[in-house]
């Protein structure tokens, strides 16, 4: 496996939470660990063999927890560790200027 070269913080922050669903998984766990089908419901628009992706590159990362309840029927939780908190808390500032700006943003082509 190629080590990870990062340039700087940003960098390294955008590597490990990349792309348009993992924001929106964090965000949708920051208060409580889910199931499977709240997670996808949490998340308008997310395919279920993307979120099993998403899932598992932010497992392989650090970022979520995958709780696995050995019973009938089966039950699984994914919740944030301590990893996924601080990066939860470090975005709460961008969601807060997204929300902000939204208007502004939807407007432009």
């Amino acid at each position: 496996m190629k080590k990870r070269t990062c340039t700087c913080g940003l960098d390294a922050a955008i590597d490990v939470m990349g792309g348009k669903w993992k924001g929106l998984i964090l965000f949708s766990l920051h208060e409580r660990p889910l199931r499977f089908g709240e997670l996808r419901r949490a998340v308008p628009g997310i395919s279920e063999s993307m979120l099993i992706l998403q899932l598992r590159e932010m497992e392989a990362s650090g970022l979520v927890h995958r709780e696995v309840y050995h019973q009938v029927p089966p039950k699984v939780e994914y919740s944030l560790t301590e990893f996924g908190h601080s990066l939860n808390t470090a975005l709460m500032p961008l969601g807060e200027w997204g929300e902000e700006h939204m208007e502004r943003i939807e407007t432009i082509p």
